[in-house]
């Protein structure tokens, strides 16, 4: 196996890395059961966070601690770093390597993650990048899917809410590419539906997607529903298309209702109003427990890149 080094893209993974990815992070919820582990002793994480954000930076810092490293970070590192001075994005990271030995990185520019990389002499982890990529989210989104419904290969799953905008979801059917028998369903308001550059590699890779309007009727149909917010910070001053989008479709009860016993909604988080809080004891509602997935994947790729 080709040791990993910048984490980047979702199509960086074949399905032997995320099978060696999965078991390492099987091996850290073990870790994490027995209060931690010293692997990565005297080992520095910087985390440069230009948008905000609560679990990705929460858990990437969380893993580096768990593991016994350490972490340097900035937040609001557009408004509260020389960002805001004009440094240049490769300069910032010319600098953060002398002080680090992995960057994790999450920029409100699409691309600004490879760029990172371009210059960095030490692994960088992109922990999302404007509208383009959140390849982290995915690995997770991957894994919990395997918990959950058990298989990755021959399952049927719903995305929903604002796929145009939505950097989760195309890491996501990068990632459920590789695996087979996977049928798609894009359910989405029509100024943000799924952009084409997706469904052309869904199509390259044989797997079938098809667009739906009624989520009820997707909702029999599926193993998973992944749910996602109506971004208004991607919109700008289009208010008319967000509000034309935002609401249109919400997990309640009466899509629980719906959904087969043996099917299970994720979210990336957060939520606003996407799904209702009273189907949150469901135990089909799997989005916290995916969100704390997140600590495992972290610590399986930040172990990964520092100690291949």
């Amino acid at each position: 196996m080709d040791k990993l080094f910048h984490v980047i893209e979702a199509q960086q993974f074949d399905r032997p890395l995320l099978s060696e990815l999965f078991a390492v992070t099987k091996e850290m919820e073990e870790v994490v059961s027995r209060y931690g582990s010293n692997i990565l002793s005297r080992r520095l994480m910087a985390s440069l966070f230009y948008e905000p954000s609560t679990r990705t930076r929460l858990s990437f810092e969380s893993a580096m601690m768990r593991l016994g490293g350490q972490v340097v970070t900035t937040e609001s590192a557009r408004e509260f770093s020389s960002a805001a001075k004009g440094e240049t994005l490769e300069d910032t990271i010319r600098i953060a390597e002398g002080y680090s030995d992995v960057i994790v990185i999450r920029h409100y520019e699409s691309g600004s993650a490879r760029r990172a990389a371009e210059v960095a002499s030490v692994p960088i982890i992109n922990a999302g990048d404007g509208p383009g990529q959140h390849p982290t989210q995915a690995l997770l989104d991957v894994y919990t899917i395997q918990k959950e419904i058990g298989r990755l290969d021959n399952f049927k799953i719903a995305m929903v809410g604002d796929l145009a905008n939505g950097r989760t979801v195309r890491s996501l059917a990068y990632l459920l590419s590789k695996y087979d028998g996977v049928k798609i369903f894009f359910v989405a308001p029509r100024v943000v539906r799924m952009k084409d550059d997706i469904k052309a590699h869904l199509d390259e890779h044989g797997i079938e997607w098809e667009e739906a309007d009624d989520l009820i009727a997707v909702a029999r149909d599926v193993d998973v529903v992944y749910q996602t917010r109506i971004q208004r910070e991607r919109f700008g001053d289009r208010i008319e298309d967000y509000e034309q989008a935002r609401g249109k479709y919400v997990i309640d009860q009466t899509v629980m209702e719906a959904l087969l016993e043996s099917s299970v909604v994720l979210h990336p988080l957060p939520r606003v109003d996407e799904i209702v809080p009273e189907v949150d004891g469901d135990p089909r509602s799997a989005y916290f427990r995916q969100a704390h997935n997140g600590l495992y994947i972290r610590m399986a790729l930040l172990q990964m890149v520092l100690e291949s």
